[in-house]
């Protein structure tokens, strides 16, 4: 009933349509009709007043840019222009509709009055459409409406350029969907649909047929019947290939796979053949359907015979169990697909066939694989890898355009993944026999990369068959090493990445080698715990793997440095730097005994010193130059280490470290000779500040090993201090090298720093006896007091030298004469000490005899300083005596009176009267007119050389 209703609403339809067509055609022939009667009706008159303003609005489409005349605007043409937009239903309306003069003026229109051509400048586009669009309403409103709209100009509207926006990539599911539309609704769309449809028939009709056994003829004549169909159908595709070739192509896609099926039933169903005979025919119907698909060049029918031919062994299946004659059959089916790629850029055919070869060898290692069949399973595993790796070099050699990559990446990435994991499935996971084999497919590729990097056509293919190789490469090492081996070659392969990343300019590529840096370093600490069983020290996996790190590290700041990324790269030097440490600690602490781990950690140092140097003198760069500085600076607490576990730095192993550390830093210094900067600077600072230092250490070691008193001790910590003092003031070059010139700036810095330590040793040994013994005490004369006598020499020199501070000339007199008297009432309290026989306490200033000594010896200098400043004219030298006189008087006052009671006191007090008795006779007065007069008379000379 229901397709009686179809087919009485399908002539229906068609009637309907004609009639609506009809109308349309009539309605088409009116307008035309009536277009021609306006223009045959306005060729032979005169121009009317309302041609005017229509040439007027003609002239003004012509001109755009001109403005229209007074009283001539879009609004006046538009109803003379407008009854040619009336469709014949407007015109049949009522007069009444129509404006006064409406007739007037269609009588009017003459052939000027049509659209002109369109201007060829664009923006004048929009003041047409506006008044088009104006004048069609003015039309289609009654008369005064009409007016009214003629009366208002219409308004240019300015368009806005819109930018391209590009559509959307498809999905994948779309692209399928398209794809089965498109082998749907393209070519010979009936013959596709119907082949589909006789297969699925035919089959039916067999099993239907034997079911109610309606042929009683024989099984064997039903499928040689059948049989001899398919062959005819498939001859008569083939000579239909020239005239009619999608239907030929169905026709014998679909005529062996009749035979196909034919062979599958005489088989399966009905045991008319043995799995040989069955298979054998397969075989060659299959190899005919590429053969036809290659010389028809049909990638469908290509693709429908290899479907078949890797299905066949699944449907003709014994459930026997030999898998040497599946793998020789799908072998000989993939040579067949690596012939067709030889010929043929059809690529999904190669996926077919690694997704049937691969997923069914999948299935059946994991089902049914033992190892007892390894000698017969793993030839055909290298040689389904080498097919697969071969196709896309061939394609890529074809050089036929850019096409299908998405398959081809497939293929280049998914083969060695997967053949790799069924690999460890047959070696059951033995790591070694695996690393081999990542060794063996990581030099495969190498060898490929390099060739295929030789084409520019190939140079992409080449560049991932080289990136292959180094993931494989990259594999075996935690096959066949433990973790922080493993862990070191990373961090070098993270290097390769960065160096490929920052040659390329691709990030990726970039944070790929600093994430396998970092990732390396967690290998080392996850590792840490196999410390202890290094045996041997440096020659152990763990010295090895934290120096690749830092050899990593280091050559990471190299190509940064080298590609401009500044701070990156010191960042990486000091990720390689703290490697390095960390590795030399970690072995001297690990095998060293604590007597020797000083000695050696400055070895460590003297060598990261030279090695630094020498990579500057070579590629200069300021991180170097503050690494050297940087271990000069830690020479010094070794130093003290050193002293404190074998009592001086030279011990032990320390004379053999400290020279190895003079030969490297002198090196060092000398390779900095010519960088002009802080640094540098710095280091030859450090560096005559070190020695000084270690030689105070040694020579304090050898007063105490001959029991030298603390005279001599002091004398000794001094000499080297004083000797770089000498040496900055009278042999500055000598300091100066390597650096020469350069480094006289900081000759200032270097002699405060001197003096300042020298200071500091010149103040304890004022508060110390100080006993020159064996020798007898002599003041002034002792070793102690000698050094001090050498550090005033020295800073007097100093002070009245050119390069001294401003500061220090500037106070030097005041200074050096507190200095002195500092010194001279020490040694006076040393003699009281070391004469008088009283103790070196907080008593000994106390005692009357020091008080006593005090007195006099600062009353001989006062009266000195007063005589000698009288008869040199020098007002300072006599005012320093006179406040050295007024302090002895409150001296007096204050404490001396408290021993008038005995002989010392009483001599102080005449001692006192006595000298400034002398002074009165010597120098009675201060000498200030004296040096008033001076300077008057030098500047009354002045004045008259000036005249």
């Amino acid at each position: 009933m229901l397709v009686a209703l179809v087919l009485l609403a399908v002539p229906m339809g068609v009637v309907i349509a004609l009639v609506w067509i009809a109308g349309l055609r009539r309605r088409v022939a009116a307008l035309e009709q009536r277009l021609a009667q306006w223009q045959g009706s306005g060729a032979g008159r005169a121009d009317t007043p309302a041609q005017a303003p229509a040439d007027a609005q003609g002239r003004a489409w012509e001109r755009p840019d001109e403005a229209p005349a007074a009283g001539t605007g879009p609004g006046v043409v538009a109803d003379s222009d407008l009854s040619g937009y009336r469709t014949s239903d407007a015109a049949r309306q009522d007069d009444g509709w129509h404006a006064p003069g409406a007739d007037h003026e269609a009588v009017g229109v003459s052939a000027s009055a049509m659209p002109p051509p369109l201007p060829a400048q664009a923006p004048a586009r929009a003041p047409a459409d506006a008044m088009a669009r104006s004048a069609i309403a003015a039309s289609e409103r009654p008369g005064p409406q009409a007016q009214a709209t003629r009366a208002q100009p219409a308004q240019p509207q300015s368009a806005q350029p819109q930018p391209p926006q590009l559509p959307a990539a498809p999905s994948a599911i779309a692209r399928a969907a398209s794809a089965l539309k498109r082998w749907f609704t393209e070519g010979n769309v009936p013959v596709k649909v119907g082949m589909l449809v006789l297969l699925a028939g035919v089959a039916s009709l067999l099993k239907y047929a034997s079911d109610q056994g309606w042929m009683r003829m024989p099984i064997e004549l039903r499928l040689a019947g059948i049989s001899v169909l398919a062959l005819a159908g498939l001859i008569f595709g083939w000579t239909q290939r020239a005239q009619r070739p999608g239907f030929a192509l169905a026709l014998q896609g679909g005529a062996i796979g009749g035979l196909l099926l034919t062979v599958f039933a005489a088989f399966k169903l009905y045991g008319l053949l043995d799995a040989a005979m069955a298979l054998g025919i397969s075989v060659v119907l299959i190899a005919g359907m590429c053969v036809l698909a290659v010389l028809q060049d049909s990638r469908t029918l290509a693709v429908l015979g290899v479907l078949a031919g890797f299905l066949a062994p699944i449907w003709l299946s014994t459930g026997s169990g030999n898998h040497v004659a599946l793998f020789s059959y799908y072998a000989v089916l993939n040579a067949g697909i690596v012939a067709i790629a030889w010929t043929r850029p059809w690529r999904v055919l190669n996926l077919l066939g690694f997704a049937f070869t691969f997923g069914i060898g999948t299935v059946w290692g994991a089902l049914q694989y033992s190892p007892a069949k390894f000698a017969t399973t793993e030839p055909f595993l290298l040689l389904f890898f080498a097919m697969y790796v071969a196709i896309p070099v061939l394609h890529a050699r074809r050089g036929d355009g850019s096409a299908g990559r998405l398959i081809d990446g497939s293929l280049l990435f998914g083969t060695p993944l997967v053949a790799f994991a069924l690999q460890a499935r047959l070696l059951e996971g033995d790591r070694l026999p695996l690393a081999l084999c990542a060794v063996a497919v990581a030099a495969l590729y190498a060898g490929l990369g390099s060739w295929l990097l030789r084409r520019a056509s190939t140079r992409v293919l080449g560049q991932a068959h080289a990136m292959l190789a180094v993931g494989f490469a990259t594999l075996a090492v935690p096959l066949a090493l433990s973790a922080r081996a493993t862990a070191s070659v990373f961090a070098l392969e993270g290097v390769g990445l960065l160096w490929l990343g920052l040659r390329q300019q691709r990030r990726v590529s970039q944070v790929s080698g600093v994430a396998l840096q970092v990732f390396a370093a967690v290998g080392v600490a996850f590792g840490v715990d196999a410390w202890r069983h290094d045996a041997v020290a440096v020659a152990n996996a763990t010295c090895m793997s934290t120096v690749l790190l830092a050899l990593a590290g280091w050559a990471s700041a190299w190509f940064l440095r080298d590609a401009g990324h500044r701070r990156r790269a010191l960042l990486a030097y000091l990720w390689g730097l703290g490697w390095w440490t960390l590795c030399g600690v970690h072995e001297i602490v690990r095998f060293a005994d604590l007597r020797s781990e000083p000695d050696l950690l400055l070895g460590l140092v003297a060598l990261s010193v030279w090695l630094a140097a020498e990579v500057h003198r070579r590629r200069p760069a300021a991180a170097l130059v503050w690494t050297v500085m940087s271990g000069l600076a830690l020479a010094a607490p070794l130093a003290l280490w050193q002293d404190a576990a074998h009592t001086q730095p030279f011990a032990h192993w320390g004379a053999l470290a400290w020279g190895v550390f003079a030969v490297a830093g002198a090196r060092a210094l000398w390779c900095l000779r010519t960088q002009q900067g802080a640094g540098a600077m710095a280091a030859q600072f450090i560096w005559w500040l070190l020695w000084p230092l270690v030689i105070s250490l040694g020579a304090a070691w050898l007063a105490d090993a001959f029991s030298l008193a603390n005279g001599w001790r002091c004398a000794l910590l001094a000499a080297p201090w004083l000797l770089v003092a000498t040496l900055g003031l009278l042999r500055w070059p000598w300091l100066a090298w390597p650096q020469g010139t350069g480094f006289d700036p900081a000759r200032n810095a270097l002699l405060s720093c001197v003096f300042a330590l020298l200071g500091l040793g010149w103040l304890l040994a004022l508060l110390d006896p100080v006993s020159a013994a064996p020798l007898p005490w002599l003041p002034l004369l002792n070793p102690a007091e000698l050094a001090q006598l050498a550090v005033l020499a020295l800073l007097a020199g100093w002070a009245w030298s050119a390069p001294a501070p401003t500061v220090l000339q500037r106070s030097r007199v005041g200074a050096l004469g507190v200095l002195g008297w500092a010194l001279i009432t020490g040694s006076t309290l040393h003699s009281v000490h070391h004469w008088g026989g009283v103790a070196w306490d907080r008593a000994l200033i106390g005692a009357t005899l020091s008080q006593t000594s005090l007195t006099i010896v600062w009353s001989v200098l006062g009266v000195l300083g007063w005589v000698i400043g009288s008869r040199r004219g020098q007002r300072g030298l006599w005012l320093g005596g006179a406040l050295l006189m007024g302090l002895v008087l409150a001296k007096l006052v204050l404490v001396d009176r408290q021993h008038l009671g005995n002989l010392l006191g009483i001599g102080s007090f005449m001692a006192y009267g006595l000298l400034c008795t002398v002074v009165g006779y010597l120098a009675p007065a201060p000498p200030r007119a004296v040096a008033a007069e001076g300077r008057a008379a030098e500047e009354n000379g002045v004045e008259k050389d000036q005249a």
